[in-house]
């Protein structure tokens, strides 16, 4: 944490264990929302709903809900009157706004929807007809647009007079029935005669989402494009809202975040709940709980193949090898993959190069870590076989880890599941049960060699 916040969160929680609740209002008051929103990953959870609490203004409490997840600004709101809350919300953006009420109960997000006032609640119910993660779901819809049939002199006048609305370096035209006609930069309005209708100047050609495309593909058309913000229109080609650059860093970053998080079998929501073990526990349990039974399952495996064991004792020496380079080739291959497929970067179309690809990875990493545990097994235990069988067991493992690696993510993909969420412990799992069945197997076919 920067020196300036960690003071600043020194003093508030000095000023909160005093109860000095109208220095912190005056302190709050001065304070950056961003800045304000930031000290609550650092705040336990009753002192996060009273320094919210503290907050006078409504339009810095709503740029703090803004900062801040949604679900979790919604918690905040909880504490809240209906009346409170719908003054809060009248002065944030509409998108934030709605995503918010999609996380209060269903009750108070009516009683709350109710109390606002008629075009801000039409607004907000509007947007809550799309999914959160869609393009509907984070456009701006305070937008400005210029009739195509308007000259230059009149667009000029029209962006003067405009107020409260999102607006960047692009103008975007429609024609009478509010329908994506073309676009216009700033520079190109400045630059032609003031008679010229806007029709016979504007670009044509112009690049937009649909308002239920997934945000992941918004944040990848404006990387493409390289362009500070795209149009949101629906079926018909109707303009119904913009989404700016700031966000899609937004979407990158949650997304990015969430997938590291899913893949760690952890979640960002930690960060809030401060100290509440038992919470926090419970959030990473079933990550947990699957590799648990992949290690029963292993286990299982070990006891089938007792026999061998038992005749040859030093092959329990290679087990935490044999299953660990497994797990971290397959790793390495199911994280590349899931990136990819978050990123565009890989697609069904492409796949079937990135699984050979891997698998030719894997065939080379597999030899060099076989032959050179190989030679360790023999130069350990004096058994040129039990080295063959080692090496080459660890050689197969890798190659098969290296190819599920590949599989796990698509398959999941396929039936409609977030590859980050299932990918990591099942390929580890599947992992540590192939490696251990690989050299068992080969032991036991090797086993009067061995003895």
């Amino acid at each position: 944490m920067e020196p300036k916040l960690q003071r600043l969160l020194e003093t508030i929680r000095r000023l909160l264990r005093r109860g000095a609740t109208q220095n912190i209002s005056r302190l709050l008051g001065k304070i950056h929302p961003a800045d304000i929103a930031h000290l609550y990953r650092y705040l336990d959870p009753k002192e996060q709903q009273e320094l919210f609490n503290l907050i006078r203004e409504p339009e810095v409490a709503g740029e703090v809900l803004a900062e801040l997840d949604h679900a979790f600004s919604a918690r905040l709101l909880e504490q809240l009157t209906g009346v409170q809350i719908s003054i809060i919300l009248q002065n944030m953006p509409y998108d934030d706004a709605a995503d918010i009420v999609q996380n209060l109960p269903e009750d108070l997000a009516a009683e709350v929807l109710n109390l606002m006032k008629d075009e801000d609640s039409e607004e907000i119910e509007g947007l809550l007809q799309y999914e959160e993660d869609s393009a509907g779901g984070i456009m701006s819809t305070e937008i400005f647009s210029l009739r195509e049939d308007l000259t230059v002199k009149e667009a000029i006048g029209s962006i003067q007079e405009a107020e409260d609305v999102e607006m960047v370096f692009y103008l975007y035209v429609t024609d009478e029935h509010n329908h994506l006609v073309g676009v216009l930069s700033l520079r190109q309005l400045l630059t032609v005669s003031p008679a010229t209708v806007l029709r016979e100047v504007m670009i044509r050609d112009v690049i937009s989402v649909r308002t239920d495309m997934d945000q992941e593909e918004v944040a990848r058309v404006v990387e493409k494009y390289n362009i500070l913000a795209v149009p949101v229109v629906d079926e018909s080609n109707k303009l119904m809202g913009l989404i700016t650059v700031d966000d899609v860093i937004d979407v990158i970053r949650e997304e990015a975040t969430e997938d590291i998080y899913k893949m760690a079998g952890a979640n960002e929501e930690e960060l809030l709940l401060g100290n509440q073990a038992f919470k926090i526990a419970r959030l990473r349990l079933p990550w947990l709980i699957t590799n648990l039974f992949g290690g029963v399952a292993t286990g299982y495996l070990m006891w089938l193949f007792k026999v061998t064991i038992k005749d040859v004792i030093a092959l329990i020496s290679f087990i935490p090898v044999i299953t660990g380079m497994g797990g971290n080739v397959g790793g390495q291959s199911a994280t590349i993959v899931v990136r990819g497929f978050a990123t565009g970067k890989i697609d069904m179309t492409t796949l079937r190069k990135v699984f050979f690809k891997e698998m030719r990875v894997g065939m080379i990493m597999g030899v060099v870590c076989g032959l050179t545990v190989g030679l360790v097994a023999w130069g350990w235990h004096h058994n040129p076989y039990l080295g063959m069988v080692v090496g080459l067991a660890m050689t197969v493992a890798i190659s098969v880890a290296a190819t599920m690696g590949v599989l796990a993510p698509t398959f999941f993909k396929k039936i409609g599941v977030d590859p980050a969420i299932a990918a990591t412990p099942f390929v580890q799992t599947a992992n540590d049960i192939t490696g251990i069945l690989i050299y068992f197997a080969t032991a036991t076919m090797f086993i009067q060699y061995l003895k």
